[in-house]
């Protein structure tokens, strides 16, 4: 039995161990709600000693969770024991939202019409499962690859990695010869390898005015209304400046979106006082985001002074992009030309403005790709993961597994 036959035998176990992993919460709290990742690891830790990994628990220590975030290590050793091939899945999810727009319980897998529904079934669920399959695959067919092949289901991605894939880092798990694979975005054919994110980052504002009655605007100053316009004239200002496109990213242009927004007053009567609103940013790699700092800086110095408010800004969250993967390193063209055989498409090699594991990666020189077959459903409502899609990427990953030097 080759490769691809003895993947696509376990079909059912994949689905049946995806609807398990779904089941188990993992909510991210530092989302405002949720649980550590410690169900999952436990979950699974016994699956890969089972196949005979070496495994490993490493604890980034959180105050939010007394017993710490844990990130799971499993190594197959290679013929070339100094390198090893990294498939990085992360094990936390988003919050459902609101549970009205979701057709069954978001931790109960519901699998219909070939797909399995779930919070987290294809955000990151479908890594782990694809990539541990492989895994399996090459160790059932009795094959010594060439080089380590290791798996690491990681915490924290969902708001910032620090006590994931960044703790990891910072504890030396990785050489500089190594390489990775994160099955963290791609698209419905599985046609498209990401080698490069941009910048990101998140801002809050707090625009602070004077609280009065309705009947009365004139004793107060609106923060709310203020609130509005100067959302919309650094949303405008931003847009106008950064304007530039690179065709190497989809979109192929810097976003910036005026997203959450929380409740003022109570009351309908009643005049805001304080007015708190984020902007999410996704930043083409040549621009500087200090430099987008100091525009809205200057912008914010405007409002205050004329609408006699204090607007009080705070980066939540920042990544600067670090350079691309080489789009001719062999990782690269090892996954394109598997790909090309077992799909028989021609990859697309880009980039993303969303924020993966593989970017911590490269900023300390590690080669990092991301791919993966979905129809990106993640953080929606009816999340789910193609049944087919976990057998055709375990495919992909156990022959680059084989193949890769």
């Amino acid at each position: 039995m080759n490769l691809a036959e003895l993947v696509k035998s376990y079909e059912g176990q994949m689905v049946e161990m995806l609807s398990k992993l779904v089941s188990i919460k993992a909510v991210n709290p530092r989302s405002g709600e949720g649980q550590s990742e410690w169900g999952r690891v436990k979950f699974l830790e016994p699956i890969l000693k089972e196949l005979g990994l070496e495994t490993q628990v490493v604890v980034a220590e959180d105050p939010l969770v007394p017993e710490g975030r844990p990130n799971l290590l499993g190594i197959l050793p290679g013929k070339d024991r100094s390198r090893t091939l990294w498939f990085i899945g992360h094990l936390d999810t988003v919050p459902v939202g609101d549970l009205k727009l979701w057709s069954h319980d978001p931790f109960d897998a519901y699998i219909h019409d070939g797909k399995i529904y779930g919070r987290g079934a294809e955000d990151n669920g479908q890594a782990v499962i694809t990539s541990l399959f492989a895994l399996r695959a090459i160790k059932e067919a009795g094959i010594t690859p060439n080089v380590n092949i290791g798996l690491a289901f990681v915490a924290d991605e969902e708001t910032g990695s620090t006590y994931g894939i960044n703790y990891l880092i910072q504890q030396k798990i990785f050489k500089p010869e190594d390489m990775a694979i994160v099955p963290d975005s791609g698209d419905s054919e599985g046609s498209f390898i990401e080698v490069a994110e941009k910048s990101m980052m998140w801002l809050k504002f707090k625009v602070i005015g004077k609280q009065v009655h309705a009947s009365m605007p004139t004793l107060g100053i609106n923060a709310h209304k203020v609130g509005m316009m100067f959302a919309l004239a650094v949303d405008e200002a931003l847009h106008d400046n950064y304007a530039d496109r690179d065709q190497l990213f989809e979109p192929p242009f810097s976003t910036f979106e005026i997203t959450k927004k929380e409740a003022n007053v109570e009351n309908i009567n009643t005049i805001p006082g304080t007015d708190v609103f984020y902007m999410d940013m996704r930043v083409l790699p040549e621009h500087d985001l200090d430099d987008i700092l100091e525009l809205i800086d200057e912008l914010r110095t405007t409002f205050e002074y004329e609408y006699k408010v204090k607007i009080e800004m705070e980066v939540v969250q920042r990544g600067d992009a670090p350079a691309p993967t080489d789009p001719n390193h062999p990782l690269v063209r090892t996954l394109a030309q598997v790909i090309e055989e077992y799909r028989n498409i021609k990859p697309k090699v880009g980039g993303i403005g969303g924020g993966t594991c593989a970017a911590p990666l490269r900023k300390v020189g590690i080669p990092a790709v991301v791919w993966g077959t979905i129809d990106e459903t993640a953080h929606q409502p009816d999340e789910y993961a193609k049944i087919e899609n976990l057998t055709k990427d375990a495919i992909v990953f156990a022959e680059i597994m084989r193949r890769i030097e």
